[in-house]
């Protein structure tokens, strides 16, 4: 498969973009009054966290693999 360096640069944006809004998102849950029960972290804060933790993941492949195709597209001296 072939990916364009337009596509590349696009697959970094989405990189960077989920780590600009996930994190933030991240602390308006722990902020939450349904993120902690008696201290103790509730189902809410779990499933959240598993979100948030899974689209981090997912975010930082796509970001790479955008670096790798940008970098192996670079013309050749």
């Amino acid at each position: 498969m072939v990916i364009s360096r337009r596509w590349a640069v696009f697959l970094i944006l989405v990189g960077v973009w989920t780590w600009v809004i996930w994190p933030r998102f991240g602390l308006a849950i722990w902020e939450d009054d349904r993120s902690f029960a008696d201290g103790t972290p509730t189902s809410f804060l779990w499933v959240h966290a598993l979100l948030i933790g899974a689209s981090l993941a997912i975010g930082t492949t796509v970001g790479v693999l955008g670096v790798r195709v940008l970098r192996a597209s670079r013309p050749k001296n």
